[in-house]
């Protein structure tokens, strides 16, 4: 993130980068370390962070990439990692190289804290929803180039992550902000009329409200474009992931909420756009594989040959945009109310979602009770009394929030 809008590094040609992993076993983790796997002469792997709910890969990984530290945030899942590490490391007895000798195992929030501080290049962030703040502040403290790929971060901290960062500091993995800073490098910030963000639409693209109320999680979980965790295929249905990514778009490059519109894009092959003072567009065009802005988070501003396959330009194809239906979707509406609010209204926003989507997913309310609830919530919540929330502030916030989504959804 840089001071004019765009996000710029020092590049270090032709050295290896050291990137610590932060929510490896999750689906941007395990993409991650697909690239590193194919990389292994620009990228190493010196720690690895987890849930802790899959301790059988996440030996694997530390046993693959020689990592030399793992954390899990789960002190409960300690036992079950501990031997996971211990059978994986027994099979590859007989070396003196790192990768035969078991990690250092850290636990609990603290732990991953001290991972995302570790000595490296980058840190990658793929921790899933609120709980990645403490992670992003402190590789930022630390001075570790952060590829954020967990937005909730940087919605819910606000200022308190912006003001941390230094220019450059933080790379988006995002596809569609790792788009934006890709388009901003075709003219000044000054030049930029409009951002566009692109949104598949999601599973339920062109349902009226009405219909909504019968969808099942199944129905929800089975997005027509991306494969993600749970969480953001249900956000990408309900369009909350859209509203997040309007903030985080505005917190990232710095244009008002006034300059960031969203279209429906439902091929997910344009992946963002900027248009330009003069009514140029720039767009960035490819499948949607998301090893293509993992791989440019962790290399920026170089690309990784070969991250994901391109385009096949042999084949017919049509792509189709389309106005965003806000009043079957409030929920990008509804976040740029809590962004013009301030203060701790995101991170509201944020922890009333992600209670709401739980409750969901367990069958205990129905879809379109998720975005009503977070709607009713930010209400009650009002106009924060600071728009300079302090790190509890936004703790308490989040805590409030997700406690008064289960009061109504009981």
């Amino acid at each position: 993130m840089a001071d004019n809008g765009r996000v710029e590094l020092t590049p270090a040609p032709g050295e290896p980068r050291d990137v610590v992993i932060l929510g490896s076993t999750g689906s941007i983790g395990t993409q991650a370390l697909d690239i590193a796997r194919r990389n292994p002469g620009r990228f190493r792997v010196p720690a690895l962070a987890a849930g802790g709910g899959n301790p059988g890969l996440l030996a694997r990984q530390a046993a693959e990439f020689g990592a030399a530290a793992v954390a899990v945030a789960d002190p409960d899942a300690v036992p079950a990692v501990q031997a996971a590490l211990k059978e994986e490391f027994s099979r590859t007895k007989g070396g003196d190289s790192p990768r035969h000798r078991p990690p250092e195992l850290l636990a609990g929030e603290d732990a991953v804290c001290q991972l995302a501080a570790w000595p490296c290049d980058v840190v990658l962030n793929g921790v899933t929803g609120a709980a990645g703040l403490r992670a992003t502040l402190a590789a930022l403290e630390a001075g570790r180039t952060l590829a954020l790929a967990n937005k909730e971060s940087l919605i819910i901290g606000g200022p308190l992550v912006t003001s941390l960062a230094k220019p450059g500091q933080i790379v988006p993995v995002d596809s569609e902000h790792s788009t934006i800073a890709q388009c901003l490098r075709a003219g000044r910030a000054s030049e930029v009329r409009r951002l566009i963000l692109t949104a598949s639409g999601g599973p339920f693209r062109g349902w009226p409200r009405e219909q909504l109320a019968a969808v099942t999680p199944e129905q929800a979980l089975a997005h027509p474009t991306w494969t993600m965790g749970p969480l953001v295929t249900v956000n990408s249905a309900t369009l909350v992931n859209k509203g997040l990514e309007v903030i985080e778009a505005h917190l990232l490059f710095g244009f008002g909420l006034d300059r960031i519109d969203v279209v429906v894009h439902p091929q997910s092959i344009v992946h963002s756009m900027v248009e330009f003072a003069d009514g140029a567009t720039i767009i960035q065009a490819s499948p949607p594989d998301m090893r293509i802005p993992i791989a440019l988070g962790m290399a920026w501003p170089e690309r990784v040959a070969g991250a994901a396959p391109g385009l096949d330009w042999t084949s017919a194809a049509s792509w189709t945009f389309e106005p965003l239906d806000d009043r079957a979707f409030p929920a990008v509406a509804l976040a740029r109310e809590a962004a013009r609010l301030g203060g701790t209204a995101p991170a509201v926003y944020n922890g009333a979602n992600e209670a709401c989507v739980a409750g969901f997913l367990a069958g205990s309310i129905s879809f379109p009770r998720i975005v009503d609830t977070v709607a009713r919530i930010i209400s009650e919540h009002g106009t924060p009394r600071t728009t300079l929330p302090g790190l509890e502030d936004v703790l308490a916030a989040d805590a409030w929030a997700r406690a008064r989504a289960q009061e109504l959804n009981r």
